[in-house]
């Protein structure tokens, strides 16, 4: 497997594994409607919004043997009370859970923050997402504050995770 930064024309294929997580991780966490009204195009739309108008954005890419991207993990500067970076999102397909690659993505995010100086980081889960609330825990992340978020017709809590020191998350 191999992990880089994604270039512009990953961004399709990063829309394509955003969708399909969506719709395998959170079905039955937010309505059937909202999740079959995702579309590849208005994701790729979203990761190019994304990549020009957040602060400090970055996409990186996860690669199979065979070349397919099978997932991504994308990140942010912030300037909240606590933490200076955010990891903005973690997908992958549904038949790559399980095998490290959520790990080495976080790994790779960590370690782009501390060359850009950025030893802190947080990520909001939602609360529904037991697999999600148990992997940051494993990883070391430590609860701190809450949110809501609506989708569709939806309210769902969410929880954010930190790390106020992310050398921890760092692994060769």
């Amino acid at each position: 497997m191999e992990i880089r930064i994604a270039s512009k024309e990953d961004i399709k294929y990063v829309s394509r594994v955003y969708v399909d997580s969506w719709r395998t991780t959170y079905r039955g966490l937010v309505p059937d409607d909202y999740l079959d009204e995702l579309s590849y195009e208005d994701a790729e739309k979203r990761w190019i919004d994304f990549l020009n108008n957040e602060n400090e954005p970055f996409i990186y890419v996860a690669i199979n043997d065979k070349g397919k991207i099978i997932g991504f993990a994308s990140g942010k500067s912030i300037d909240e009370n606590n933490f200076y970076g955010e990891l903005y999102s973690l997908y992958l397909l549904q038949e790559s859970r399980g095998l490290g690659v959520g790990r080495q993505l976080v790994s790779t995010i960590a370690k782009h923050f501390k060359e850009k100086s950025i030893y802190s980081m947080m990520v909001w889960v939602m609360k529904q997402n037991k697999s999600g609330l148990g992997f940051y825990e494993r990883l070391g992340g430590k609860e701190y504050i809450h949110r809501t978020s609506t989708f569709g017709r939806a309210v769902v809590e969410d929880v954010a995770y930190g790390w106020k020191n992310i050398s921890e998350l760092c692994i060769e």
